[in-house]
């Protein structure tokens, strides 16, 4: 009877191979089992989560393709969005941020979102966006046609959001280990280009006005050490024939928020 060869060879370990093995196996298993965790805390060092908050109308979408260099349609850009937007911005250096544009209408949709970013998966820090009364009034849901409201009215509702926001930051802050940080975006400064100054100061914690009365309460819920405040002015416009900022001007307010963001992410 004949034999054929066999290509296979069955081998039994002894028992010190056996523990060997068991050993090598068991620290793969555990790398492997760490790995989205270190992988996770990897990309959050290197792409921080942001999320982008304020009242519907003021340009939080706008200021987010500014920043990540993404063009958007005009159609998309006048009408704002009822759902939760992302946005990547990358660098170079391997370095960039993940941004969550919260939708500003008061509706279930910026409920569950404002849940998400600051309490489900709490993010690394926030972009505020304020408009200085000039926000773009927005119908609600369902409804056509043109919206009208003052100035006055703008800023009061903007003043209502931020309420509503802070609280949900104060919350945030309070229970993580590391500083959180808080940039306010002063926007449509092209509509204002003489009073950019006095805006800023009226966004300001220690302004003694309506809006930095509400940053003052922030930062005592929270905690002076946990959170980190600025507030600089940006414009996702200008250089057109109908604005009053140059493009460059424009580009430099933008670039420079988007150094200051890299700073507090200890980026540069």
């Amino acid at each position: 009877m004949s034999h054929t060869p066999s290509r296979f060879r069955t081998i039994i370990p002894s028992s010190g191979h056996t523990a060997l093995g068991a050993t090598l196996l068991g620290g793969l298993l555990t790398g492997l089992a760490s790995a989205p965790e270190r992988v996770g805390r990897l990309l959050r060092g290197r792409f921080p989560m942001v999320a982008v908050t304020g009242m519907t109308g003021v340009g939080k979408s706008q200021l987010v393709d500014r920043l990540t260099r993404h063009a958007s349609s005009e159609g998309a850009a006048a009408v704002g969005s009822a759902v939760m937007e992302r946005r990547t911005r990358h660098s170079a250096r391997l370095h960039g941020f993940r941004f969550l544009v919260v939708p500003g209408d008061n509706a279930a949709t910026r409920l569950g979102a404002l849940d998400e970013v600051f309490n489900d998966e709490p993010v690394d820090g926030v972009i505020h966006v304020v408009a200085n009364g000039y926000a773009t009034p927005r119908r609600t849901a369902g409804t056509t046609g043109v919206a009208a409201a003052t100035r006055e009215e703008q800023l009061a509702a903007e003043l209502e959001d931020w309420t509503i926001t802070s609280h949900r930051i104060a919350s945030m802050a309070v229970r993580r280990h590391k500083p959180v940080w808080l940039v306010i975006a002063v926007t449509k400064t092209d509509l204002y280009p003489d009073y950019v100054d006095e805006t800023v100061q009226y966004y300001s914690p220690g302004s003694g006005s309506p809006f930095g009365d509400k940053v003052d309460a922030l930062r005592a819920l929270a905690g002076g050490a946990k959170l980190y405040i600025d507030v600089l002015p940006v414009s996702s416009q200008g250089g057109d024939r109908r604005s009053a900022m140059t493009a460059k001007h424009a580009n430099a307010m933008v670039d420079a928020l988007a150094t200051r963001l890299a700073q507090l992410s200890g980026h540069v």
